[in-house]
C-alpha cells in the first residue's frame, strides 16, 4: 500500500510524506477519481446525489451485520468478546474494497463508497469499543478480580481489538489482491441501472420509518430504531471526513472528531439510559436507537485501522495515542460521575418490557 514507499532523499521523503499524507486523507471516502488511476465513464463529487443517496441502504446492511453478529456470538462461555467479531469482519471487508476501488470505479464509482463508508463504517464501531474498555476499567460486570485484573483486561480489550482489526485489514486487503488477477476489467453500469440504484437506495431508507412505526414495540428497542438513525450517523461521519481530513496533513482530524463526538454522545446516552428508575419504553427504544444506530455509524474502526495502516511511524502512533485518550478521557468525564456518584448503576440497561 501507499504507506510502504520509501525515498533516497530526505527531502524528497519530506515533500512525497506530505502529499501522501493529504491523499491518504480523501482515499477512504471520496468516490475514485482520475487521480486514482481510474477512469470511470463518470466522475463523482463526494457530495453528488448518487454517491449520499448509496449511503442509505449500506448504513442500513452496515447496522444490521454489526447488531446480528452480536446477538450471534453472545453466548454462555465464550472466548471472545462480541465486538472483536465485527471489527474483524468489518475491517475484512475494508481491506477487500480498499483493494478494488480500480474496478468498482471503473464500474460505478459511489459504489466503493457506499462499501466502504457506509457498510464497513457502519459495521464497525469506535464508541462501542471505547465503552467496552472503560467497562472493562471500572469492572461493570462485578467479576470477582482486583483492580490490576482490572487494569490488564482494559489494555487486553484495547490492544486485540486494535490488533485484530489491523490484521483483519492487511488479510482482506491480500485476499483482495489474490482475486483481483483473475476478474476480468468490468464494463460501465449503464445509466439506466445507476438511477434505478438510486431509487431503491431511497425506497430503503423510506421503509425504516414504516418498519419503526407498524411493526411491533419490542423491534424498536432491538433494531429498528437503530436503522432509522444509521444513514444520519453515516452522513455525519462521511461529512467531517471529507471536509476535516484534508485540512491537517499527518492526522485525519474528520475522522478523529467523528470518533470523538460519537464516543461522547454515546456516554451520554447511557447516562441517560440507565438512569433510576428507567425511562419510558418510547424514551428507552430512541435511546439505544442512538446508542446502536447513530453512534454506532458515526464512529468507525474500519476507516481508523486504515488511516493507521497507511500513516508512517510516530504519526501512526500518534493517531492511535490521541484517538484512544480523547475517547477514555469522554467515557471518563460524561459516564464516570455517574457510575461513582450513584446515579446511575453500570448494571442498569435500558431493555423493552411489556407495559
Amino acid at each position: 500500500m501507499a504507506g510502504s514507499q520509501t525515498s533516497d532523499s530526505p527531502n524528497e521523503a519530506g515533500n512525497s510524506d506530505d502529499e501522501q499524507q493529504t491523499r491518504i486523507a480523501e482515499t477512504v471516502d471520496r468516490p475514485p477519481s482520475l487521480e486514482d488511476g481510474i477512469r470511470p465513464s463518470k466522475i463523482y463529487q463526494p457530495f453528488s446525489f448518487p454517491v449520499l443517496v448509496l449511503l442509505m441502504p449500506a448504513s442500513i446492511f452496515g447496522v444490521l451485520s454489526r447488531l446480528g453478529l452480536q446477538t450471534l456470538t453472545t453466548f454462555d462461555g465464550r472466548s471472545i468478546f462480541p465486538l472483536a467479531y465485527v471489527q474483524a469482519v468489518g475491517c475484512l471487508i475494508m481491506g477487500i474494497g480498499i483493494r478494488v476501488k480500480k474496478p468498482l470505479g471503473q464500474f460505478y464509482g459511489p459504489l466503493y463508497t457506499a462499501l466502504t463508508t457506509g457498510f464497513c463504517g457502519s459495521l464497525t464501531t469506535f464508541s462501542s469499543w471505547q465503552l467496552d474498555i472503560f467497562n472493562s476499567w471500572t469492572n461493570s460486570g462485578k467479576f470477582h478480580r482486583g483492580g490490576l485484573q482490572d487494569f490488564i483486561n482494559g489494555i487486553g480489550v484495547s490492544a486485540i481489538t486494535l490488533s485484530l482489526s489491523l490484521a483483519s485489514l492487511s488479510f482482506g486487503y491480500h485476499i483482495a489482491s489474490i482475486l483481483e488477477t483473475r476478474l476480468s476489467s468490468p464494463s460501465f453500469l449503464k445509466p439506466l441501472y445507476r438511477y434505478l440504484l438510486s431509487v431503491i437506495a431511497v425506497l430503503t431508507y423510506a421503509a425504516t420509518f414504516l418498519a419503526y412505526f407498524l411493526l411491533a414495540d419490542k423491534f424498536r428497542h432491538q433494531a429498528t430504531a437503530a436503522l432509522l438513525f444509521s444513514f444520519p450517523g453515516t452522513l455525519t461521519r462521511y461529512i467531517l471526513s471529507v471536509t476535516l481530513n484534508p485540512r491537517l496533513k499527518g492526522l485525519p482530524v474528520g475522522t478523529l472528531a467523528a470518533n470523538s463526538l460519537g464516543t461522547a454522545l454515546l456516554a451520554t446516552f447511557h447516562v441517560l439510559q440507565s438512569t433510576i428508575p428507567p425511562p419510558s419504553m418510547n424514551t428507552c427504544s430512541i435511546l439505544q436507537g442512538l446508542i446502536d444506530g447513530y453512534c454506532g455509524c458515526l464512529t468507525t474502526i474500519s476507516t481508523f485501522a486504515f488511516e493507521v495502516h497507511t500513516l508512517r511511524d510516530w504519526k501512526a502512533f500518534r493517531y492511535v495515542v490521541v484517538s484512544w485518550l480523547m475517547g477514555q478521557g469522554l467515557m471518563l468525564v460524561i459516564l464516570g460521575p455517574s457510575i461513582w456518584t450513584g446515579r446511575v448503576s453500570e448494571q442498569v440497561t435500558c431493555k423493552f418490557t411489556k407495559a
